[in-house]
C-alpha cells in the first residue's frame, strides 16, 4: 500500500523581507497552519516562488519548515524543474532536508511528449527514494499530462498521487477511474476541491488555505465524514475568495492578502510585482467580506468564522494597510 496523502495541504508562500527569506516569519506561518488544522505543508512550489529561490534558499526553506513542523504533519517539498537531472538533484536534497515527499511539476517550456513525461518521472523515481506526487498544471507548463500517462506512472511504487490542476472534470474522472485506489488525486484548483472530492479525490493542495486554513481543512474533512451539506456551505463561503486568488498571477493575490492580514509582508521577487491598486482594492473587499479568513493579530479561535461586520474594528482601510506594511518593513 502507498502512503495516501489527503486533506488540506497548503501550497505555502515564502515570506521575504528586504529581498531575503524571512525565516522568523516562515516559522510563524508554519505554526499558524499547525494551529489552523492544515493537514500538510508544501514549501517551494509555484506559490512559494521556488523558481526565484537559490539552491541554498530552497534547501533552507525546506529545512526550516521541517524543523518547525517536527513531524506533526507531512512536508511535501516542491522539487520539479524542466530538467530531469536537476529535479533528481533537488529531490535528493529535499530528502536530506527531511521532507516526507516531493511535489514534481511537469517540465515546462520544453513541452515533452507523453512518453517523455513518463520517462522523466520514471527516471526520478528510480534515482530517488522520496514518495512522489505528480503535478499537472497545463496553464503554467503548456503541457497536459494525459490520464493514460498518469495511469502508467501510478503503477510505479514511488509515485503516490497527483496534484491535478487541468480544470477538466472529465480528465479527473478518467484519472480516478484508471488509477489504484491508494493513488491520491488532489485538487490543484481551490474552487474545484468539492467537485473533485465528489469524483473520488483525496483532498487539495491549496492556495487559499494560506489565509483560510481552518475552513479549507474542514471542507475536506466534512466531505470525508459524509457531511456534504457542511462541505457545500464551506465551498460557497470560500468561493469568492478562491476566485480572487487569481485576479492576478498567483502568488501575487495570496501574498497581498497575507500582507493585508498581517501574516507576512507582501514582498515578491521579480519578475512578479506588486498588485495593481485597482485589483488590490477589489481583493481587500473580498477578504473583508469572507468570514473564514484568519488574520495574524488575533488568536485563530477568535478569528475563524467571524462575520465581516464583526471584523470591521480590526480590518484596516487601504491607507492604514499601506502604513502597517511600512512599519513592518522598518
Amino acid at each position: 500500500m502507498k502512503t495516501v496523502y489527503s486533506g488540506s495541504m497548503v501550497a505555502l508562500i515564502t515570506p521575504f523581507r528586504d529581498g531575503q527569506v524571512d525565516e522568523g516569519k516562515l516559522r510563524e506561518l508554519v505554526q499558524y497552519h499547525l494551529a489552523g488544522g492544515t493537514n500538510g505543508l508544501v514549501p517551494c512550489g509555484t506559490t512559494g516562488e521556488a523558481v526565484t529561490l537559490s539552491d541554498e534558499e530552497q534547501d533552507r526553506v525546506i529545512r526550516v519548515v521541517v524543523e518547525t513542523v517536527a513531524g506533526r504533519i507531512p512536508v511535501i517539498a516542491g522539487t520539479g524543474t524542466n530538467s530531469t537531472a536537476k529535479t533528481i538533484k533537488y529531490t535528493r536534497a529535499a530528502k536530506q532536508a527531511g521532507a516526507d515527499a516531493a511535489l514534481i511539476v511537469t517540465p515546462y517550456y520544453n513541452k515533452p511528449t507523453p512518453e517523455g513525461l513518463y520517462r522523466h518521472y520514471e527516471a526520478i523515481a528510480q534515482a530517488t527514494d522520496l514518495p512522489i506526487i505528480l503535478y499537472n498544471v497545463p496553464s503554467r507548463t503548456s503541457v497536459n499530462m494525459l490520464p493514460e500517462t498518469v495511469a502508467r506512472l501510478a503503477r510505479i511504487d514511488a509515485i503516490v498521487g497527483i496534484k491535478e490542476a487541468s480544470g477538466n472534470m472529465d480528465q479527473v474522472s478518467q484519472i480516478v477511474q484508471s488509477c489504484p485506489s491508494d493513488f491520491a488525486v488532489l485538487s490543484g484548483d481551490d474552487s474545484l476541491t468539492l467537485p473533485m472530492l465528489a469524483l473520488g479525490g483525496a483532498g487539495v493542495i491549496s492556495v487559499v488555505a494560506n489565509i483560510a486554513p481552518t475552513a479549507m481543512s474542514e471542507l475536506v474533512a466534512a466531505f470525508h465524514r459524509d457531511d456534504v451539506a457542511r462541505a457545500r456551505e464551506l465551498h460557497y463561503g470560500l468561493f469568492d475568495l478562491c476566485r480572487a486568488m487569481f485576479i492576478e498571477t498567483n502568488p501575487i493575490p495570496v501574498k497581498t492578502a497575507a500582507g493585508l492580514l498581517g501574516l507576512c509582508l507582501d514582498e515578491l521577487r521579480l519578475p512578479l510585482c506588486p498588485m495593481s491598486e485597482g485589483n488590490r482594492r477589489k481583493l481587500a473587499d473580498v477578504v473583508n467580506a469572507c468570514r473564514f479568513v484568519q488574520p495574524a493579530p488575533l488568536p485563530l479561535s477568535r478569528n475563524a468564522g467571524q462575520k465581516a461586520e464583526e471584523r470591521q474594528s480590526w480590518f484596516p482601510s487601504p491607507a492604514a494597510q499601506d502604513k502597517a506594511q511600512e512599519r513592518r518593513r522598518g
